[in-house]
């Protein structure tokens, strides 16, 4: 028997014990030779030449006459022969493990013996190549126990039968052995049920067992193993071989339970309603759970930012092979509400009040209102408003509304980092974007822009002067006026965290064409901006790479226009220090835990912006090292750069994360 095979390489499968004891697979019975006595019986034999100690242990024996094509009158040499199988086993215990022993030892008493013949019952004309080409022992060799287990080991374990074992017929020459062997059926038919992720035909293609040929039992096996691992490396890890069996008829039935998702349950929110966070949920109950799909689901429930933490639980469902979906939310603030005052010789008294919401009334609907008041109405002063909705329709399309009146006191300075004049400057309007998926990690937005820009008054001079005169009407009119832009975007983004991304890419195409709507400006600017992020090593250490650039042409404005400067672009540098009709950006961080909630950056940006010509020249990109830090708080995220370029260095603050 298989003793070491199965012994030592039992595996615990989804599939089922019926494919480690083939057997019980089939709608056989053995025959009662096959089964295992529990009374020990004797054997004795005697030969004309011989005679050999009776062997007593938990084997069956039969008496018969045995013939040779090699010697046709061994018979009359012969009074009386013996044939000894070894003990089939169906479970595995002590009392098995004995069986082996006495056989071994039975097997002992032919070590030496020269092998008369070998013969072959119960193999087809298809499988006996097989089985000849596994026992190595032929006739005329000496006979070893080592070779003999060897040999019924590989007949076994071709996978053709469900049953082998050896007999052995002592004669004067030595002795015969023959290999009794019980095979598997003709395979007619292959009946996959229970399967809704794949179609019939795509799990018949993984199946190398074929109609009209003779099962396999270990090719089954690696068929059922890769269908299962199939299943899983797509993400459906519940699933399971239900029900494997071979007909008499040699029909292989086989029930797929793919594991379905009951429901979901939401535990944790006081302000989010349940729907806000179950329209993020990547599959509907009924279907078979994808641990994937399930992942996705909750980094776009955290993604939505008003959770602290979110995490899962499976739980049983009230059917059999089907489960529920439990969400944990711990639920972070997500309102601020801001009152400043400030005074300056320029624009005296100054306040400002602002209040927000990115899930206002916990339906994930975000509204932000800034206001600010100054003593004269020509200093700063004015409102900005905007309100965000994610779900319209089903299709997940999303609407967004602002709409701006502000006057503000405007820095500008040349590629030097001088000042050039700074001015009152005003701009009004609204836009309104929609957007919708089209893909999981894709969305396409689309916007409607009308700005007006107008120069207020002057402040104070530098090198460019006092604008507002005369001498400035050109510039003012190159530069101030009223935009009418539509401008599209398509954004792809797979970071796993949107906040503090370790993993992935967030690249955006960006089409803006001015005065399709009429306005005071027609141009055509179109950018490509690629963001990638993996991780350095353990401890949340992340790599972070961006690289950009931009095109533009026709009657753009200074606001209009590619800026470079500041955070968010080259640091180092002055706010929009680099101006132009073309644009190259590249950054490279290194970010590093140094607390909780407190992370490290060690970074380099090179860019600059320019007028003409397709690549930038020698003096029109510019670099700077730096490092920073950054903090993630209950009231967001905040960081602090400080950059050192060839003009100096620089202290950067923003709100958010990098880039």
């Amino acid at each position: 028997m298989k003793f070491k095979r199965n012994l030592l390489k039992k595996k615990a499968v989804t599939i089922g014990a019926v494919l480690l004891s083939l057997p019980l697979l089939f709608g056989f019975k053995a025959e009662s030779a096959d089964t295992v006595s529990d009374d020990k019986s004797s054997l004795s034999a005697q030969t004309s030449d011989e005679s050999t100690t009776p062997f007593k242990g938990n084997i069956n024996s039969t008496e018969e006459k045995v013939t040779t094509e090699d010697n046709p009158d061994a018979t009359s040499n012969v009074e009386e022969e013996k044939t000894v199988r070894p003990p089939r086993r169906i479970e595995y215990d002590e009392r098995m493990l004995r069986n082996e022993a006495e056989y071994k030892q039975y097997l002992d008493q032919f070590e030496g013996r020269t092998v008369v013949d070998v013969k072959f019952e119960g193999a087809s004309t298809s499988t006996l190549p097989a089985v000849k080409s596994a026992a190595l022992m032929h006739a005329g060799d000496t006979f070893t126990t080592a070779a003999a287990l060897r040999d019924i080991n590989s007949i076994q374990g071709i996978g053709y039968f469900y049953d082998a074992y050896q007999t052995f017929s002592e004669i004067p020459e030595g002795v015969i052995i023959t290999y009794h062997m019980m095979e598997n059926p003709v395979v007619n038919d292959i009946v996959i049920t229970g399967n809704t992720v794949y179609k019939e035909g795509e799990l018949d293609e993984m199946l190398e067992v074929k109609r009209g040929a003779v099962l396999n039992g270990n090719t089954l096996r690696d068929n059922i193993t890769a269908m299962v691992e199939k299943y899983h490396g797509d993400g459906y890890i519940w699933m399971k071989i239900a029900n494997l069996n071979v007909t008499d008829e040699g029909v292989i039935n086989i029930k797929i339970s793919e594991g379905v998702l009951e429901g979901y349950k939401v535990k944790g929110n006081t302000k989010t309603r349940e729907v806000v966070i179950l329209r993020e949920m990547r599959q509907q109950p009924g279907e078979p759970f994808n641990a994937k799909l399930a992942r996705r689901s909750m980094e776009r429930v955290y993604n939505l930012g008003f959770f602290e933490d979110v995490n899962v639980k499976m739980l049983p469902g009230m059917e059999p092979d089907a489960m529920i979906m439990e969400i944990n939310v711990e639920e972070k603030r997500t309102g601020t509400f801001g009152v400043g005052a400030g005074y300056s010789t320029s624009e005296g008294f100054v306040g400002s009040i602002s209040i927000s919401d990115k899930n206002f009334l916990g339906m994930g609907d975000a509204v932000s209102l800034t206001f600010e008041k100054s003593a004269n109405e020509h200093d700063a002063h004015g409102f900005s408003f905007t309100y965000r909705r994610p779900w319209l329709d089903r299709r997940e399309t999303a609407g967004t509304l602002m709409l701006y009146h502000r006057t503000y006191q405007y820095y500008d300075y040349d590629t030097n980092g001088d000042l050039k004049e700074r001015y009152m400057r005003r701009y009004s309007g609204g836009e309104i974007t929609l957007s919708r998926p089209w893909s999981e990690y894709s969305t396409n937005y689309i916007t409607i822009r009308q700005r007006k820009d107008d120069y207020v008054r002057h402040v104070r001079s530098g090198n460019a002067g006092d604008r507002s005169g005369e001498a400035g009407q050109q510039w003012r009119d190159e530069n101030f006026g009223t935009t009418r832009s539509i401008e599209w975007q398509h954004i792809t983004d797979t970071r796993d965290n949107i906040y503090n991304p370790t993993t992935g890419d967030k690249s955006v195409i960006d089409l803006e064409l001015g005065g399709l709507l009429g306005g005071d400006f027609k141009f055509q600017k179109i950018s490509i901006d690629n963001q990638h992020f993996f991780k350095a090593g353990d401890h949340d250490q992340v790599w972070a790479w961006r690289g950009a650039y931009g095109w533009g042409r026709g009657d753009m404005t200074e606001f209009n226009q590619f800026r470079v400067g500041g955070q968010g672009s080259l640091r180092g540098y002055r706010d929009d220090q680099f101006r132009g009709n073309r644009m190259l950006l590249a950054t490279l961080e290194y970010r590093f835990p140094l607390a909780k909630r407190v992370q490290g950056i060690v970074f380099t940006d090179w860019g600059g912006a320019w007028n003409s010509s397709f690549l930038p020249k020698g003096g029109d990109i510019n670099g700077s090292v730096g490092i920073g830090v950054a903090l993630n708080t209950p009231f967001g995220a905040f960081r602090l750069d400080y950059g050192r370029g060839k003009q100096g260095g620089r202290f950067h603050f923003s709100i958010g994360g990098g880039f």
